[in-house]
């Protein structure tokens, strides 16, 4: 296979690895923290800002999911963040709002 084809077995290979399935994450912990990587390039290493972006280590639940709920609406203005929550289910950013809670703040 070359091209898209091979990319897209790839892809697939590199999802279920990760405990993807039908497109759906699986709630272990080793998941959402790799889905929680995507956060750190702004946000820092589980969630620990250093400076620039809010801090999303002890953020509280609730809110992270009104707000990544606000960003996928459109409601809530952002650069990127709008595209960024697009492309988690509901359940990824429940997930997501209980790994960054968990998180010690500083």
């Amino acid at each position: 296979m070359t091209g898209m084809g091979a990319r897209a077995v790839l892809a697939a290979a590199l999802c279920a690895a990760a405990g993807w399935s039908s497109g759906a994450l699986a709630a272990d912990t080793g998941a959402v923290r790799y889905m929680a990587a995507v956060c750190a390039n702004c946000h820092g290493t589980n969630g620990q800002s250093v400076g620039g972006n809010e801090a999303l280590a002890g953020y509280d639940k609730a809110k992270f999911v009104q707000t990544m709920g606000e960003f996928k609406s459109g409601k809530r203005p952002a650069t990127l963040m709008h595209q960024i929550s697009k492309g988690f289910t509901d359940q990824q950013i429940a997930q997501l709002a209980e790994f960054f809670s968990g998180q010690a703040a500083k």
